[in-house]
């Protein structure tokens, strides 16, 4: 069974309608930079209305040590999500399981960034360039997903209800993470679209 993080969560009813509707992770995206910010207190807020079995995921992009331990002091997530420059070192250096998200946006010269992070629990090919921030709705090359690779891989960058079905098919990846294709605006997000996409995914028959 293909799985499911809904990511860029600001909103209670829109953390408990994932769950609800099966959702296997929420991602809230602490870096500044972002349009789907959320503050660490913020976060906590939401997670606390996580449900059982449903993990938490912190984004972070190239922010410093002592705002990460922040978070991790405050929000206490189950996984960091590492989306920008930082190495396999730093990545592992705060003692959390972690996500990597590999910038795919120059296609096939990507590739070789997904073996430079051994440590990550799983790798998360996003569509977007290197150094630009997720959530664009920017797609790759799904048939570069590689196959000979031990982490799991989430599939990410430009899904919708649309295509997730496609997507899976081609790349057949461990999970899926979507941002803007379940949104009203950045942050926001549409239940229609979300309870759409996630029966999406569930339509496909596993591998």
């Amino acid at each position: 069974m293909t799985r499911i993080k809904c990511c860029g969560l600001t909103r209670i009813d829109d953390v408990q309608r994932a769950a609800r509707l099966g959702a296997d992770a929420v991602g809230f995206v602490m870096t500044r930079r972002s349009k789907r910010f959320v503050d660490p207190v913020a976060a906590a807020t939401l997670r606390d209305v996580v449900p059982p079995f449903v993990t938490t995921v912190a984004l972070v992009m190239d922010d410093d040590r002592a705002y990460i331990d922040e978070i991790l002091r405050v929000l206490r997530p189950d996984l960091l999500q590492f989306h920008g420059e930082e190495t396999d070192d730093f990545c592992a250096s705060f003692g959390v399981r972690y996500l990597k998200a590999v910038a795919m946006g120059e296609g096939a010269s990507a590739l070789p960034r997904l073996r430079a992070y051994p440590r990550a629990v799983g790798l998360l090919l996003d569509g977007h360039g290197l150094g630009e921030l997720g959530g664009s709705g920017q797609r790759f090359d799904w048939s570069l997903m590689p196959k000979d690779l031990a982490q799991p891989l989430v599939l990410a960058g430009g899904l919708t209800a649309e295509n997730v079905g496609e997507a899976i098919r081609i790349a057949r990846p461990w999970g899926v993470d979507v941002s803007s294709g379940i949104e009203a605006s950045p942050g926001i997000k549409d239940g229609a679209k979300m309870e759409r996409f996630i029966s999406a995914v569930r339509a496909v028959p596993s591998a």
